[in-house]
């Protein structure tokens, strides 16, 4: 068997006491055939049940024994009738024996594959585990098991077992059970054990296919020119993407088996003055524009300047794990060992990394990972102490990102809020219940959806409609099933169970579709000096929506046609921290500019349009006194310029100063903000 084939043997129960998940193993083991028709289409598969009336294996005839085990399918190349076999396995009538499955499966392995130790060989068991094993001939259970253990690990064979158990399970035969788990644990340290609890636990649980972890860098991580310590660098997770989708042709004839149906791009570059010649490659040289020009770069002048750095591992310091935030991560998660073996680089890794811990601290590092790499990357190093003996201290290595890498989004705290829109202590007591409703790991009791044990509900769904269409290319995409409308929906007994939660929040927070976006845009559309517009505009001093922030075009100036937009869109950029100071002066100017040229009271409108967004934004953006000195400036101008009727426009919509009740920042209190009513003084009374 080549290196890069797998040979599998799925061995699963099918006794009475699965027959409740057996519509889910079906599933479960039939998507895995699926995957491996994308994926590992030559490995090869084979399928053994037992808990059936009917015995059926070599091993019966040869030696005796093993009833009950039936092989359902020989190990072959995997295919279409493989899956549909999957789809209808049978129903036992007894209790089946697991141990003699095992044994089973393992004889159809050495059969099948010999004494070589070359390709991945291995045996999937699915069962409850909850009824007895029959007693040997001689010696004990223990002593079989282990007898099949030694004859895995000589034949290099893997065996992973999923334990379907619910809690009723448990209940059945405690001692059954705990003997059952026992025997299980005595399998060789390369085989896994995993305990399912839900169908879709189980749907993740099954491994697709193993990949083979390869080291990214084998060196010296550099503590200085004196101290190094050699390491090995795996990924520790990677993100589970798509399937790469090929072109097919079907212009190859129906009898020609050894077509490969590939489609073959060729390219021709052909000459700009005569169409017709076609430019050989040597002829050819990369151009690169600058403006309206073409500069032709040759290859040889790139690697002249390209940057190549050395292959290494650097330490630039230390720094306390506080001041590096999880959120600063980017890309996947990779692991730094100590070269396997060497008992130096063990005992300096684990002195560092423990050293790191008692200390809480964590080490910077510039990697390049490979001679020639064209980027040097820059991690933090987080030390992971071994709690068992038999396995090795290490690090955890996460990229960090550069300065142009970081985006920095201004939000201000809740607490600086004004405390007409601070929560009491019934709604925040009503909020804390039902975020604690939604904790998908609550203390003492085990996390809903493990990372390990939940698959990607699009991938799954995505196998499943390609399954469908390789039978019928026409066939429609299929209804979300119901194991993965439990991961990408609310649970429904979860709220069931928490309804009097969710009545309380209902019933101390007003829960309503947010009308401030709908008014907004009709601002936009009505004319300016409508009556929905002024109903808009006059409520000052309420809270501010952050939607009304947000804007996918990048504003860097306000312009004349739609002030009031364009300064909520320059405000909210947040690709760097000069863009709110610059809106807040640009608005400023543009108010200025419409009071003082108005002609009689035309622009009004629009200058208390700009003035209330200028407030709500000076609110949010925690800068009250700007807003207030310009308003008292904005008087004191209409003073000097006889635009006293500016003054009393404002003063009919209540425009006051932002009060510290709004804004902690601001340094008018209430009562002198009321006080501080924008007014014209009354005219003197002119005698006839």
């Amino acid at each position: 068997m080549a290196r890069n084939k797998e040979g599998l043997v799925l061995v699963l129960d099918v006794g009475l006491s699965m027959h409740a998940v057996l519509p889910e193993v079906e599933k479960v083991c039939s998507m895995l055939i699926q995957k491996k028709l994308v994926y590992n289409k030559y490995d090869e598969v084979g399928v053994v049940v037992f808990g059936t009336a009917e015995t059926k294996n070599d091993l019966t005839v040869e030696v005796g024994g093993y009833e009950n085990v039936m092989v359902l399918r020989g190990i072959k190349v995997v295919d279409g009738d493989l899956v549909e076999a999957l789809h209808q396995l049978p129903r036992g009538t007894v209790h089946g024996d697991f141990l003699d499955a095992i044994v089973v499966g393992m004889d159809m392995i050495i059969k099948m594959y010999g004494t070589t130790n070359k390709g991945k060989k291995r045996i999937c068991l699915i069962t409850n585990a909850v009824t007895p094993t029959k007693d040997p001939y001689e010696g004990t259970k223990e002593d079989q098991v282990k007898t099949v253990a030694a004859q895995m690990i000589t034949h290099g064979m893997k065996m992973d077992s999923i334990i379907i158990r619910t809690k009723q399970d448990r209940e059945l035969d405690k001692d059954v059970v705990e003997e059952n788990d026992f025997l299980l644990s005595v399998f060789p340290n390369n085989s896994s054990k995993v305990y399912v609890e839900s169908a879709t636990s189980l749907l993740g649980a099954l491994r697709t296919r193993n990949i083979s972890p390869v080291t990214i860098y084998r060196g010296d991580l550099e503590l200085n020119s004196d101290i190094k310590i050699k390491v090995w660098v795996y990924k520790k997770t990677s993100e589970e993407k798509f399937p790469s989708l090929k072109k097919y042709s079907d212009k190859a004839p129906p009898t020609d088996k050894f077509a490969t149906h590939e489609i073959k791009v060729d390219y021709e570059y052909k000459s700009t003055g005569d169409s017709s010649r076609v430019v050989p490659p040597e002829q050819r040289i990369k151009g690169y524009r600058y403006g309206p020009q073409v500069i032709p770069i040759s290859s040889a002048e790139w690697d002249a300047v390209k940057f190549k750095p050395e292959k290494g591992v650097k330490l630039l310091g230390f720094t306390d794990a506080s001041n590096i935030m999880r959120h600063y991560y980017m890309k996947d998660v990779n692991i730094f060992i100590a070269d396997p073996g060497n008992t130096k680089a063990i005992l300096a890794v684990s002195a560092l990394a423990r050293a790191m811990k008692e200390m809480n601290k964590v080490a910077i590092v510039r990697c390049v990972w490979r001679q020639g790499q064209a980027n040097v990357v820059v991690g933090v190093l987080t030390p992971n102490v071994s709690e068992k003996a038999s396995t090795p201290d290490s690090f955890y290595f996460n990229v960090l990102p550069f300065a142009e890498d970081v985006r920095e989004f201004q939000f201000p705290s809740l607490s600086k809020l004004p405390s007409s829109m601070q929560p009491n202590e019934k709604q925040q007591e009503a909020a804390d219940k039902f975020v604690e409703m939604l904790d998908l790991a609550p203390t003492g009791r085990e996390e809903v959806l493990q990372p390990n044990l939940t698959p990607n509900p699009v991938l799954e769904r995505y196998y499943r409609s390609l399954e469908l269409k390789s039978k019928d290319p026409n066939a429609a995409v299929p209804p979300l099933d119901e194991t993965l409308r439990k991961i990408t929906e609310p649970d429904a007994e979860l709220l069931s169970e928490n309804r009097a939660v969710i009545e309380e929040f209902r019933r101390f927070f007003e829960v309503k579709e947010n009308p401030k976006l709908k008014k907004s845009s009709r601002r936009r559309e009505k004319p300016s000096g409508s009556n929905e517009e002024r109903e808009g505009i006059g409520a000052v001093g309420e809270a501010m929506d952050a939607i009304e922030y947000t804007s996918k075009i990048k504003v860097e100036e306000i312009g004349a046609s739609n002030p009031v937009h364009d300064f909520e869109a320059m405000i909210s950029r947040r690709d760097g921290p000069q863009w709110v100071s610059k809106a807040i002066q640009s608005m400023k100017d543009k108010i200025s500019n419409l009071v003082e040229n108005s002609s009689q009271g035309d622009t009004y409108q629009k200058a208390l349009d700009c003035l209330v967004a200028l407030r709500k934004a000076c609110i949010l953006e925690q800068e009250p006194k700007q807003f207030n000195d310009f308003l008292l400036h904005l008087l004191k101008l209409c003073q000097k310029r006889e635009l006293k009727s500016f003054s009393e426009y404002l003063a009919s919509h209540e425009m006051t100063l932002i009060s510290k009740n709004e804004a902690p920042e601001s340094d008018i209190l209430e009562n002198e903000a009321r006080t501080l009513i924008v007014k014209d003084e009354p005219k003197a009374e002119q005698g006839p």
